[in-house]
């Protein structure tokens, strides 16, 4: 018989805060005084953004990281902690730094300047799994950012599945484009994998988005592209599926896919299927570029009802 599980969704990744300039050049002299026309502040880390706006969305969300005892590390879990979601796994290192990403959008492109300090630290001994399987579902992000974390994963995930809980992996992107361990020994033990249409490219090595959808289908049951404006692709029971996007003019885009994320993964929990948790994700990641960073859109709970209602939100 298995047991009622306390948490609808547990995260176990990197936390960090997103410092964002707009309105600076692409091409950037060096030993100048570049300007830039606005600043933002906000909560970073594709983990952080997935665990804030689930639990926005009403999930009963708890999030097991590794921080520096900093103001970044602060502010960072007091965002987590206004949304609701649950920290008792949060390990606070003194001798740590909290990681920090510096992003400089330039219209449909930008530049991600990482600075990993504790994210790359983050390992499965900072991990308390007992907490992980009270959770239904676990979702996983930033593989390749979380280099200290890789080694113990694939056991982890191994008794997180014994226990009754369900696996969704968000790659991210690979910054040395190598695509190797984990991933492989990961992928027979996930449910979901949800990549952008340019990542899964690159893990198959292949420019056609087909042949790369092809190439992943007998590995994972669930397999999820994100596609940003143009919605996404969704293969399940042998059949690959269109699940077109919403209209909106961006704000920013930034965090979208991890939004996206959120929206699928508390859809599925609700019992939704596959389409229709596509669907909610398209709206979720629509949310998200209506305000600067990954969860500016979500901090207001009326203005986040109004939203989902407006673009017909799926409910169980």
């Amino acid at each position: 018989m298995t047991c009622e599980k306390s948490f609808d969704l547990a995260i176990a990744g990197e936390l960090n805060l997103d410092l964002i300039l707009y309105g600076l050049p692409l091409e950037m002299e060096t030993e100048r005084d570049l300007l830039a026309t606005g600043f933002v502040c906000t909560l970073g880390s594709s983990s952080a953004i997935v665990a804030h706006n689930a639990a926005m969305l009403g999930l009963r969300v708890r999030f097991a990281t590794l921080v520096g005892d900093d103001d970044f590390g602060r502010v960072a879990l007091d965002r987590l902690r206004r949304a609701g979601v649950e920290l008792s796994g949060v390990v606070v290192d003194a001798g740590v730094a909290t990681g920090v990403t510096v992003l400089l959008p330039h219209g449909s492109v930008r530049h991600n300047l990482t600075y990993t300090g504790a994210i790359s630290m983050l390992s499965c001994a900072h991990l308390n799994v007992e907490a992980l399987q009270q959770a239904r579902h676990v979702h996983l992000c930033s593989l390749y950012l979380q280099t200290s974390l890789q080694a113990g994963l694939p056991e982890l995930v191994r008794s997180l599945k014994q226990s009754g809980t369900t696996i969704s992996l968000d790659t991210n992107d690979d910054p040395a484009n190598t695509w190797g361990a984990p991933l492989q020994q990961l992928l027979p033990l996930v449910d979901i994998l949800m990549p952008s249409v340019g990542e899964l490219c690159r893990m198959a090595g292949t420019a056609d988005s087909a042949q790369a959808i092809a190439s992943f289908a007998p590995e994972v049951p669930l397999l999820v592209v994100k596609q940003g404006r143009h919605g996404c692709s969704v293969r399940v029971d042998g059949r690959v599926h269109r699940v077109p996007g919403l209209n909106v003019e961006p704000v920013d885009t930034i965090g979208a896919g991890d939004s996206f994320d959120a929206g699928f993964l508390a859809a599925t929990l609700l019992g939704l299927d596959p389409l229709e948790a596509a669907r909610a994700g398209n709206i979720t990641g629509a949310l998200s570029t209506q305000a600067a960073g990954g969860t500016e859109a979500f901090r207001d709970a009326n203005a986040v009802r109004l939203f989902l209602q407006k673009h017909g939100y799926p409910s169980a």
